[in-house]
């Protein structure tokens, strides 16, 4: 009889368990209000081809280029700030720039696809930078 009572907590334990919603991802959506924001280039990565593996392109990036910040403002205006290590002055600047569906095109150096935006994190790519077939995808990150 023990047995018997064990063996129904334990089903009804799983049943409760296994019917458990999962949490709902909360959708960002992606349009020129919920991107703006100050930004960290945090991923550079290259694909030659198809057929050949990524490459992390951060890497080369010289030390004084990591920590500039793009600051995108909904009113369709970026900053492009150098961080506490400068490269060159000159380097900082402002422009326009715009998202039409999953499409960023500015003045400057912020155009491609949006591959994901999470809120958090924006993934776009370039296809054909260096060469035919290629791609080039960047992560920046919301400071």
């Amino acid at each position: 009889m023990k047995v018997f009572t064990l063996l129904k907590i334990a089903l009804l334990a799983v049943t409760f368990v296994s019917c458990k919603k999962d949490k709902e991802d909360i959708a960002c959506p992606i349009n020129r209000n919920s991107l703006a924001g100050s930004y960290l280039v945090t991923g550079i990565s290259y694909k030659p081809s198809a057929a050949l593996p990524e490459q992390d392109f951060l890497g080369y990036m010289p030390d004084c280029s990591k920590d500039n910040l793009l600051r995108l403002n909904n009113d369709g205006t970026y900053v492009y700030l150098e961080g506490t290590n400068v490269c060159d002055p000159s380097d900082a600047g402002s422009g326009i720039w715009t998202v039409a569906g999953n499409n960023l095109q500015s003045d400057g150096t912020l155009n491609g696809t949006i591959a994901s935006y999470d809120c958090k994190a924006l993934v776009y790519y370039l296809e054909d930078v260096l060469a035919d077939g290629d791609k080039m995808t960047f992560t920046i990150s919301r400071q």
